[in-house]
């Protein structure tokens, strides 16, 4: 029973983290200039993920809170019941599941590996929500990510906040052998 609940904490996590990016915005015409993704250095952001890894499938909520020095990612069902909590800072990365069961490990790829058996690109996340990609990034005709590959994952940008060229992303997919993540962000809050 445990096994299959932290699975399932496992999944959603590594789905939220992939996810993370929905934040508070204003309507469109009213929304002020903002830097490239490249450029924002703390946000909040609020969302939907699903997650497959093979035939199973999980969906969460997820919040996401990020800067520099610490990220803090809070999972909860669709009914919005909390299921875990996920937290890096200097001090390494911890997971604190609904049952008061806590995992810990010196970065987010060696919590990953620990609770998965395999590490992700845990680190890689906080730029991919930002669509921050490599220069060789397929671009749509804004300008924007629109595809690209890193360390064996495929990102894809379905859809972004508005038409403008420093739009966030509202739909990311990550793809890797059997593992599909879909992030539905609904709401972007740019710290700074």
């Amino acid at each position: 029973m445990f096994r299959r609940q932290l699975g399932k904490v496992a999944a959603l996590l590594f789905s939220a983290m992939i996810g993370g990016c929905a934040l508070l915005q204003p309507p469109a015409a009213a929304l002020a200039p903002r830097p490239p993704g490249a450029a924002i250095e703390a946000y909040t952001l609020s969302g939907r993920i699903s997650v497959r890894q093979g035939e199973v499938r999980h969906a969460s909520n997820l919040v996401w809170e990020h800067d520099a020095s610490r990220d803090e990612i809070l999972l909860s069902t669709p009914l919005g019941q909390g299921i875990a909590e996920l937290t890096r800072d200097a001090g390494g990365a911890r997971l604190l599941t609904s049952d008061h069961r806590e995992f810990s490990a010196p970065d987010w790829e060696s919590l990953s590996a620990r609770i998965f058996g395999f590490t992700l690109p845990l680190s890689m996340l906080p730029r991919w929500v930002l669509a921050d990609a490599p220069g060789s990034a397929k671009r749509d005709a804004a300008g924007r990510p629109a595809h690209f590959s890193e360390r064996g994952w495929q990102v894809d940008y379905g859809d972004y906040e508005t038409d403008a060229p420093n739009a966030l992303p509202q739909l990311i997919e990550i793809r890797r052998d059997d593992i599909d993540v879909r992030l539905k962000i609904d709401e972007w809050q740019i710290v700074r």
